[in-house]
């Protein structure tokens, strides 16, 4: 995949003081430290008239918050931060959002439906509630892999520093103005509720972040408050929407991997994709078969345990847009869910 793509930019950024390469003239990419598969973040930094608009932030670390305090002192120039935006909730980018809206009182803007989930994913209770666990089991997870949930339930909240009480929307169509530039926002759906991303005709920019991913696929998956969702199916709506509305000789400047051109291509090779796995998935099921028994479908890497939620989820986001259309059957038997195809 993405054989047809190019990555205009030699040079990529470290962590720290004077670590970011000048996009533009005003725009600026810089990465902060994730831990896991996923090495880093990017994040951009724009002129704006008092400072910087921030777009996304990283986890919640001390070792982001030292790279930040560096490199708004070197790279960027001392400048205050005089807006934090946010894409979408997830801790890699909303991580240190709270933090840095305090430091530098500056107004968050986030998508209502990010902000509240977030909101209430940072509040929930400290221990895994029964329809979580019921869900797992569902999915036919074993004993030992429930226990492992039940241990590391709430460490989504601990990642991400408290949000302020109040936001500054942003909605689908909205031009937010930032420096002499005037960037309209485009809301994808399927990764997460309501992601915001940003798309300047002027600069033909497009600002990402996790709806459209160069070298990765997004993670698209069914969640234990939702079961019955079909988040695939806005995924796969939300790509063809932004394929209209983005002209392909953007510049786009995604979360993970490296700015590159061929926002078309890589749509389109996004949206084959996930037909391809549908198209195998079918064939598996020709006979019943447990969400963890499909994974040899979807994956081409074995699912370790750490991975096990975020395979569970994408496969039941797969076998949840069959079911909406009727192709395949879903049997609940003593607790577990069995799906086949129809015949």
């Amino acid at each position: 995949m993405a054989a047809a793509l190019t990555y205009p930019f030699a040079t990529e950024p470290g962590f720290g003081d004077a670590s970011a390469v000048q996009i533009q003239p005003g725009l600026f990419w810089l990465r902060m430290p994730l831990f896991g598969a996923l090495k880093f973040i990017n994040v951009w930094a724009l002129s704006d008239a008092e400072g910087w608009t921030i777009v996304d932030t990283g986890i919640q670390s001390a070792e982001t918050i030292d790279a930040w305090r560096g490199a708004l002192k070197g790279a960027l120039r001392g400048a205050p931060v005089s807006r934090v935006l946010v894409t979408h909730m997830h801790p890699d980018h909303v991580g240190v959002a709270g933090w840095m809206s305090r430091e530098f009182r500056a107004p968050l803007w986030m998508s209502r439906l990010e902000y509240l989930s977030c909101r209430m994913l940072v509040a929930d209770s400290p221990e895994a509630p029964a329809e979580a666990i019921e869900f797992l089991k569902c999915c036919g997870w074993p004993e030992e892999q429930i226990a492992r949930y039940r241990e590391k339930f709430g460490f989504f909240g601990r990642m991400i520093a408290p949000l302020p009480a109040a936001y500054r929307r942003l909605s689908d169509g909205q031009i937010v103005n930032i420096g002499d530039s005037r960037w309209q926002v485009i809301v994808g759906n399927g990764h997460s509720p309501e992601h915001a991303c940003l798309y300047c005709p002027e600069r033909q920019v497009f600002i990402s972040g996790d709806q459209v991913l160069p070298r990765i696929s997004s993670n698209v998956s069914v969640y234990p408050t939702e079961p019955e969702a079909d988040p695939l199916d806005d995924w796969l709506n939300s790509l063809a929407r932004i394929r209209q509305r983005v002209p392909n000789e953007v510049l786009v400047l995604p979360a993970h991997n490296s700015p590159f051109a061929g926002l078309h291509q890589r749509i389109d090779e996004l949206m084959d994709s996930h037909r391809e796995g549908l198209s195998r998935l079918t064939t598996l099921l020709s006979a019943p078969k447990r969400v963890v028994d499909v994974f040899p479908a979807l994956f081409n890497r074995p699912i370790t345990p750490e991975l096990l939620g975020m395979a569970s989820g994408e496969a039941l986001a797969h076998l949840n847009y069959l079911w909406h259309r009727g192709e395949v059957e879903r049997r609940l038997v003593d607790g577990v869910w069995w799906w086949v195809a129809k015949a």
